[in-house]
């Protein structure tokens, strides 16, 4: 009875789909109706990709920014490196345009040579008071002349923060109202209104203008995800069909074929929205990846109703065999695909868990179409033409199975010495892999966007903003002129840091209180002594109103302090090196039992979330490993087969790692979602492979040699046609302007193209030099479910059957 219950079971499926098709179509029809309603949950995502867990510690240090000083990557700069600027007619545009800008709601304000004004001392009463530099709302040649000749020689304060300490650059600093900052309202401003008065701006004056900052970036960065899904799905689908059209030379299967993985996409989608998922750069990966895996269903469905049809000619029985005899293999590589993406929800990362949830229950969705769609379409065609069999027999496939016994017959130790010497060449390449957490080195980095951010980095030594949080441990401690001091001291080590921009902080508002004090003096522009400080408190009552500095660098207590700094897009080991050499000196100028200081900011957080996830992925793949080896163990259960059946799926992965070293490839999120995603495909070759060969060995009396070339030639074109389809289908991901989804589609389709090599030489080589050790009944026993059906399962189970479902199916 075990020896038939796996195809008992197989065959009572073929009845049931075979007997109510009608059914099957209005259930598919009404699923994909229901998904289709819920699309319009669908929402792309308008934050940064957060790597870690929300309990850990990095997470928790940056939470408690936020809860100080509110969303800090709230600013849009724009920047001018222009002699003419301070013309009267650039000027009076570039002025025009910045007061538009703030009017708008979600623009809370902004600072522009426009609007700029100065720290002027009165006597009567004493005080300081902001004054704009120009009175005047249109003023001549003469006046800019002075203003700008003012502003470069004497005013150290708006260094880094209105101009340039490099040259003659001017920037305009937007800070966006907080809480648009992480929702559609942002993208709207700075679509629909930032962007066009922009572009109206350089037509009408002729100057460049470079825009930049993280919510602008995040938002361009955001549309170009959104357009490459319509084109990652249009270039898969046409791809994977002219392919596969190449294969079989019939239009309808290739139009069944697709159908099925368009269902998919909808299916896709709609999971993606019933969840209320967001769309990240990895879940809009999803919709051409359901295509990618699903054609290969789609082939073997059809290729062995085909080869069925050649045989027979008998369209009933045809049918009822593709379910039976193909499901089961075609199910278990297709969980076992499902469990490499499957892997991620056990990551703690919020954005992986949702990628590998979706992910992998469509994968199996998809599979439940092809086996229902394919077998249900073409009980209502006519019989294939002996045109549309061709295929089956053509001479170059031959060839390929040919040349490959060839070269497992004859070879062996050239295959070995070839793996052999991949292995070690990729050992030495693996040591050369780098992790990198650049937020924007996956950026497109031929958009005009990525290219602004390059400007910034020359000419303010960076975009991405990096913070440090200061306890004082007592309220209006960081007035207290020896916390001026510290900060002070700590911001002259932050400049000697060639990554790091020039901070800001509340000392600037200080040193430019003492500057002002003595008449706007430069000279001056320097932390005033414990004497000075009780002659220029007089003057500073009342000021912290009118300066948006004072409550951005200093919270409502005066007890935490805010330093900000811009770092360049820097990688992980950089900013380690950075922190390595930072924290020693953080530690003596702010004793901790004084102080207390972190370091946080949005790209500090993505980098930490990057080593972060390195490690969680390494642990991921280790369990993908081991699930599928379970897995493979369940179904064989042999113990050796298992060792051996791993080797040729883990050079693959080897060899990849090794390429990713001599490239340059680094470690990072988008890159290290190759290993699980490849391995949880490649080993389908396998279980098909070694499924055939335990067939083969009962049918041949377990003679090891005559299994082995037999399996070989019997599954050899079914695995080239899928990994074929495969190579091509991930390559498409290589025309994205995304540099780690170029990265993930050009590493995944090389390690398959290796995995399907590994499989037809490595795999049959080893089976044969073991000869010995596994030629017996008891390393092979009888497995626990039957992968590929034999002919006697055929003839004891689907008997009566095939002559029932004759009359139930409409030629």
């Amino acid at each position: 009875m075990s020896k038939i219950f796996t195809f008992g079971f197989w065959n009572a499926v073929a009845r049931l789909i075979l007997r109510n098709r009608i059914i099957i179509i209005l259930l598919i029809v009404g699923i994909t109706a229901f998904f289709a309603s819920e699309w319009k949950y669908m929402r792309f995502s308008f934050t940064e990709a957060n790597l870690l867990p929300d309990d850990h510690e990095v997470n928790q240090e940056y939470n408690d920014f936020l809860d100080k000083f509110g969303e800090e990557g709230n600013l849009i700069v724009m920047g001018i490196k222009d002699s003419t600027l301070f013309q009267e007619k650039n000027f009076k545009a570039w002025k025009d345009l910045n007061d538009s800008l703030q009017k708008f709601p979600e623009v809370d304000y902004a600072i522009s040579i426009g609007n700029l004004k100065k720290l002027k001392k009165f006597e009567d009463p004493k005080r300081f008071e902001m004054v704009p530099f120009i009175e005047e709302e249109s003023p001549d040649s003469l006046e800019l002349a002075n203003y700008e000749n003012e502003l470069f020689s004497r005013m150290p304060f708006y260094e880094n923060l209105v101009y340039s300490s490099h040259s003659n650059t001017i920037q305009s600093a937007l800070y966006l109202n907080k809480e648009i900052v992480n929702s559609k309202a942002r993208k709207d401003f700075v679509v629909d209104q930032l962007v066009p008065m922009i572009k109206q701006f350089k037509k009408d004056t002729g100057m460049d203008v470079h825009v930049s900052g993280m919510p602008y970036i995040r938002t361009l960065n955001s549309q170009n995800i959104v357009d490459e899904i319509g084109l990652f799905i249009g270039a898969a689908l046409g791809v994977t069909s002219l392919i596969f059209f190449f294969f079989f030379r019939s239009l309808r299967a290739t139009v069944i074929s697709m159908l099925t993985v368009c269902i998919g996409v909808m299916w896709a989608f709609g999971t993606i929205g019933l969840m209320r998922y967001e769309i990240t750069v990895l879940t809009a990966l999803i919709p051409p990846l359901i295509i990618v895996i699903g054609i290969p269903n789609c082939i073997f469905l059809i290729n062995k109703y085909q080869q069925e049809i050649q045989k027979h000619g008998n369209q009933a029985k045809s049918l009822q065999r593709v379910i039976a005899k193909v499901g089961n293999a075609t199910l278990m590589t297709n969980i076992t695909t499902a469990s490499g993406f499957a892997t991620f929800i056990l990551t703690e990362s919020k954005l992986l868990k949702e990628f590998g949830i979706v992910a992998s229950i469509n994968i199996i969705a998809i599979f439940i179409l092809s086996l229902l769609i394919i077998p249900v379409v073409y009980s209502y065609m006519k019989i294939p033409k002996s045109k549309h069999l061709k295929h089956l027999n053509r001479q170059w496939i031959g060839g390929f199975v040919n040349w490959m016994e060839k070269m497992v017959r004859n070879h062996r130790i050239a295959v070995y010495f070839t793996s052999v010497a991949l292995l070690a060449t990729s050992i030495i390449g693996i040591y050369n892999i780098k992790i990198s957490g650049s937020l924007l080195e996956d950026m497109p980095q031929e958009a005009s966007f990525f290219k602004d951010v390059k400007f910034f980095e020359q000419e303010f030594d960076g975009i991405m903003p990096l913070e440090i949080l200061i306890d004082t441990k007592r309220p209006k401690g960081v007035l207290k002129s020896s916390s001026l001091k510290r900060i002070e001291e700590l911001e002259n080590l932050i400049v000697e840091e060639p990554q790091l921009s020039k901070p800001l902080s509340i000392t600037r508002l200080v040193k430019y209180s003492k500057q002002a004090y003595y008449n706007g003096n430069p000279k001056y522009y320097q932390l005033p002594t414990s004497q000075e400080q009780n002659f220029i408190i007089p003057y500073t009552k009342g000021m912290e109103g009118n300066d948006n500095l004072v409550n951005t660098y200093v919270d409502s207590t005066g007890q935490y302090a805010r330093i900000t700094t811009f770092m360049k897009d820097i990688g992980t080991d950089e900013m380690e090196r950075i922190e390595t050499s930072l924290w020693p000196k953080i530690h003596k100028i702010f004793p901790e039992e004084r102080y207390e200081v972190s370091m946080t900011g949005k790209a500090l957080v993505f980098q930490k979330g990057t080593t972060y996830l390195v490690k969680n992925l390494v642990v991921s793949l280790s369990l993908a490993i081991v699930l599928i080896a379970l897995l493979m163990a369940w179904m064989f259960r042999s113990f050796r087969m298992i060792l051996i059946s791993l080797v040729p799926n883990l050079l693959p992965l080897l060899i990849t790692a090794g390429m990713m070293g001599y490239l340059g490839v680094p470690i990072k999120p988008s890159t290290i979602l190759v290993f699980s995603i490849a391995f949880g495909i490649s080993v389908d070759d396998t279980i098909h492979f070694l499924a055939k060969y335990r067939q083969e060995l009962k049918a041949n009396n377990w003679k090891i040699k005559r299994s082995v070339y037999a399996a070989l030639r019997e599954t050899g074109v079914s695995m080239f046609y899928t990994s074929i389809v495969l190579f091509f289908g991930f390559s498409v991901f290589m025309i994205s302007s995304f540099g780690g989804t170029v990265a993930l589609g050009g590493l995944v389709s090389a390690t398959l193209l290796f995995a399907m090599l590994s499989n037809l030489l490595l795999l049959p080589s080893l089976l044969l030099s073991l000869e010995r050790s596994i030629a017996n009944k008891e390393t092979l026993k009888e497995p626990a479910m039957r992968i590929i059906a034999t002919e006697e399962d055929e003839e004891e189970i689907s008997k009566d059957d095939e002559e029932h479902n004759s009359n139930k199916i409409e030629k």
